[in-house]
């Protein structure tokens, strides 16, 4: 018996030990992080002093660094990002509101679950061709449009949606469905009164990580055709368009020193503003409804 105790004594100790590494390993591993994205973006904002300004942000790109701008881009991000999260909000939330509420515990269901989580490690550039085969080749939808790349940029995202909607849901106790079920309410009642309203912080916070991925994405684009210059903005959800990272990455291309460094850097600031932008509304939106709930 104290051999015994004396051996769970020294298995606390090293899980204590274990663990305090763990801390200490993320600890020092997030701050060199921080440290070397900070040196970055202050290797970037500084080449972008004297590009980003007012002409940069409302006019269309040029041959010439000094009259090239970011507009059609951005206005082309800024509408993606807006379809994409009118396509794969609905969808993955219903989708996870099926499997975690209405699903039966069946083989193909559990199947259906391991599928969706392996999708959402599967890089970014299959879910490029996926969108060329399905949309493009199938469907006969004209390649490099904004409808093809809202739809083709939902289903990477969509996996990511759907996970974290059925982990927000799956952590609303119980014990409030039955108490809603005793009160006389139906099934849909207590999903849409109760459990929604509850999960909905958690459904947006995961929505903000996969918009905030969506939005940097270049792989999918590049397989469906989307051009890299425009000189205009998308005026249908069937016109070509192009997008900041696709913009960025054809500056990078030419080979002047101006457009790879100063231009380069100004679009990379803009880009990075409008994601916080985007993140800081998202998140504002979840604390309001995290209050409420």
């Amino acid at each position: 018996m104290a051999t015994e105790n004396v051996t769970e004594i020294e298995n606390q100790r090293v899980s204590r030990w274990k663990g305090k590494l763990f801390v200490a390993l993320s600890f020092g591993a997030t701050i060199i992080g921080i440290v070397t994205l900070g040196i970055l973006l202050t290797y970037v904002a500084v080449d972008a002093i004297g590009w980003l300004d007012w002409q940069f942000l409302t006019s269309a790109t040029s041959r010439f660094p000094e009259e090239a701008g970011i507009y059609p881009a951005l206005v082309g991000s800024v509408f993606l990002i807006l379809l994409i999260a009118f396509i794969s909000f609905p969808v993955g939330v219903g989708a996870a509101i099926y499997l975690e509420e209405y699903a039966p515990d069946t083989r193909l269901v559990r199947a259906i679950q391991v599928n969706i989580s392996n999708l959402a490690g599967v890089p970014s550039v299959v879910y490029g061709i996926l969108g060329l085969a399905l949309f493009i080749q199938l469907l006969n939808i004209e390649y490099g449009t904004l409808i093809v790349a809202a739809l083709t940029v939902s289903l990477l995202i969509l996996p990511i949606v759907i996970i974290s909607a059925q982990e927000a849901i799956r952590s609303v106790p119980d014990s409030l469905r039955q108490a809603s079920y005793g009160m006389g309410a139906t099934k849909w009642q207590t999903i849409r009164n109760v459990v929604l309203p509850r999960a909905l912080p958690g459904i947006l916070t995961g929505t903000i990580l996969a918009l905030g991925r969506a939005i940097g994405e270049t792989a999918p684009l590049v397989m469906i055709g989307v051009p890299a210059t425009i000189y205009s903005v998308p005026s249908s959800l069937t016109s070509k368009f192009t997008a900041m990272p696709m913009q960025i990455f054809a500056w990078v291309d030419l080979p002047s020193d101006a457009f790879q460094h100063g231009v380069m850097a100004a679009g990379v600031i803009t880009l990075l503003v409008v994601l916080l932008t985007m993140n800081s509304i998202a998140i504002l939106i979840r604390n309001k409804y995290q209050k409420q709930s």
